[in-house]
């Protein structure tokens, strides 16, 4: 990928706060395609948008500033804490392996060389009283889809079924974690895992998938709640033209994006992320 020119803020404007914080890698990458998603809404004629994204380390803040103009988050989030303090602007389609329109799944991470005892989520039996490996509480991916999956298979909750429950702070924290023997299983956003095995496969070095669990509502799109009709409107007619720009094929391809979808909130219903 040829290197990422700055894109100027729009003149005479202050920039909003705007970031594509969830897929992160490569980061080159995410540069070069905020910049063309920047490029179409400054061709729109919209206000203050960022030449560079934001890589907020307080994620929650940064989702609920009161001029947010585009930021990516997690659905568990959205149904909580950002309940009725954003507004949805829709949610990408992704080309990754566990992935059907704008919905995604996460893959459970076991190392090589452990017997898989039965296929599909029953073989998650087998890993009982073991240590899990969790990127964060409050994330979807890596600790909802993870109760949900011992629940359905054993009807408990995860620190009855494993022996304990290892916070790591991010994904690729947790395929280390498994991987070094720290903890025994982890689930990991399915986009997350496909990305990395593309990007640096060696962390997956020693690893296997024992099992996908449920389908559920991909990463929303958001934006402050008091942005306007017009410019949500702009949102999505600017992150369409992106997605169908070819100087920006090469940023899509390298992100696993394959397009986008105008959504609102109820296409993340409370009962699918809780």
């Amino acid at each position: 990928m040829p290197p990422v020119k700055p894109t100027p803020d729009l003149a005479g404007a202050v920039p909003r706060p705007a970031s594509l914080p969830m897929y992160d890698l490569p980061r080159q990458a995410v540069q070069a395609w905020w910049q063309g998603i920047a490029g179409a809404l400054q061709a729109e004629g919209l206000a203050g948008v960022p030449g560079t994204p934001d890589w907020p380390a307080d994620l929650p803040a940064h989702w609920l500033h009161p001029r947010l103009l585009l930021s990516q988050a997690c659905g568990h989030p959205l149904v909580t804490t950002l309940h009725g303090q954003v507004q949805v602007v829709g949610a990408m389609r992704y080309a990754a392996p566990g992935c059907e329109g704008t919905r995604y799944c996460s893959l459970l991470v076991v190392r090589d060389g452990e017997a898989l005892p039965a296929a599909g989520l029953q073989a998650l039996a087998g890993w009982s009283g073991r240590v899990a490996a969790v990127n964060d509480a409050g994330s979807f991916s890596g600790g909802v889809a993870l109760r949900r999956a011992v629940q359905s298979v054993a009807g408990l909750p995860p620190p009855a079924f494993f022996g304990r429950l290892l916070f790591t702070g991010s994904h690729r924290a947790s395929l280390a974690a498994v991987r070094e023997g720290r903890a025994d299983i982890a689930a990991i956003d399915a986009v997350t895992h496909a990305l990395v095995a593309r990007h640096q496969p060696a962390l997956l070095h020693g690893l296997q998938v024992l099992a996908r669990t449920a389908s559920a509502p991909g990463l929303p799109l958001i934006t402050a709640l008091g942005t306007s009709p017009q410019e949500l409107a702009v949102l999505r007619r600017a992150l369409q033209a992106a997605c169908a720009a070819p100087h920006l094929a090469a940023a899509r391809q390298a992100l696993l994006v394959d397009g986008f979808e105008p959504l609102g909130a109820e296409a993340w219903p409370a009962q699918a992320l809780l």
